[in-house]
């Protein structure tokens, strides 16, 4: 009888640098203070350089591993959607810590389901398109380009919402 296990690929090693300032950060007298690695948003760039890459191996390991259908697929262009970006960090940096016990495998695992329904609740239709590399840019800029700019807000809080009507 064939072993079948060795089929199945491991899960992506975090880059050595991120991996060090993970230890850093989890050592018992750690004096280190910064953002948690998976706080994209607020990593140096030094930090974040070696993030992009690592994910995206995470990315094409969780579509291997895990996607049966094609609405579990994570679409190439997951990079393009900030949501997604933060979501998947923060799944990465969960799967390290999850391996440490099976109830916390367990957890990771309804996790990655939860997290199956926020990818399509946030690319909705335009996700079946972004998994066959048709990326196109965020379907609501039209909702997003009606907010005044902060400057205009602060400027005129007082202002009629209708300057024509009034006029």
């Amino acid at each position: 009888m064939t072993n079948p296990l060795p089929r199945f690929a491991p899960f992506p090693e975090a880059p050595a640098l991120i991996a060090d300032y993970l230890a850093e950060r989890s050592a018992e007298e750690s004096v280190a203070v910064g953002p948690a690695p998976w706080d994209i948003g607020a990593l140096t760039a030094e930090l974040l350089a070696p993030l992009p890459g690592w994910l995206d191996e995470v990315c094409r390991w969780l579509n291997q591993t895990y996607a049966w259908q094609p609405q579990h697929v994570i679409p190439p262009c997951w990079m393009d959607h900030e949501q997604l970006a933060y979501e998947i960090a923060a799944f990465a940096f969960a799967r390290i810590d999850a391996y440490d016990d099976a109830g916390s495998v367990v957890l990771w695992h309804e996790q990655y389901d939860r997290f199956l329904t926020r990818m399509n609740n946030a690319l909705g239709k335009a996700g079946d398109d972004c998994r066959v590399g048709k990326h196109d840019p965020r379907p609501a800029r039209f909702a997003l380009a009606a907010w005044p700019s902060r400057a205009e807000a602060v400027t005129a809080p007082d202002a009629p919402a209708h300057a024509e009507e009034t006029a």
